[in-house]
């Protein structure tokens, strides 16, 4: 009877310390410079969408300044049958230092679009959500450099993202 005793309450400490973690909320970067962010990001790796379901690779988004204050926001990516491309915008949530924003694809339907890791000379950015069920690690060039990529992916992990999600993108285009 001792050890049933034992093993549920070691059985309780673990479910309790799991869902600790999960609770651990994602937390973005403190400040986003969104003149030095908006301009053109190549997918380096992210987890599966459906929305991006049909991309076989040269994965990118740009971003430019509205005069309204918004973001556009034009992903493009290869598919078997050719080049696609989605239009959006995205608003900056108020508090949030420009690192938090909403993006809309469609009326009435917005996103969180977080910037959890930022490399300090912008040459990655990592965008997730709160949670945790959307993941993109972003560079400026097609090619990532490893030291880097490490960086990048160490900033989601830091935040519980399960990495055994990721896959990567096949990236032939030119910056």
């Amino acid at each position: 009877m001792q050890t049933f005793r034992r093993l549920l309450m070691t059985l309780w400490c673990a479910l309790l310390c799991l869902n600790v973690h999960a609770q651990t909320p994602v937390a973005s970067v403190p400040q986003v410079d969104l003149p030095r962010y908006v301009g053109k990001w190549f997918e380096i790796a992210s987890f599966p969408m459906f929305f991006q379901r049909k991309c076989t690779g040269n994965t990118t988004a740009e971003y430019a300044r509205n005069s309204d204050g918004s973001v556009a926001v034009t992903n493009r990516c290869d598919t078997e049958t050719g080049p696609i491309q989605a239009n959006g915008k995205a608003t900056v949530v108020d508090g949030t230092g420009n690192a938090q924003l909403k993006v809309s694809f469609f009326w009435p339907f917005r996103a969180d679009y977080w910037v959890i890791g930022l490399d300090p000379d912008y040459r990655w950015a990592v965008v997730g959500n709160p949670n945790r069920n959307y993941l993109w690690v972003l560079s400026r060039t097609p090619v990532l450099a490893p030291e880097l990529l490490e960086r990048a992916l160490q900033s989601a992990k830091a935040q519980g993202f399960d990495l055994s999600q990721l896959r990567y993108t096949v990236q032939n285009a030119t910056p």
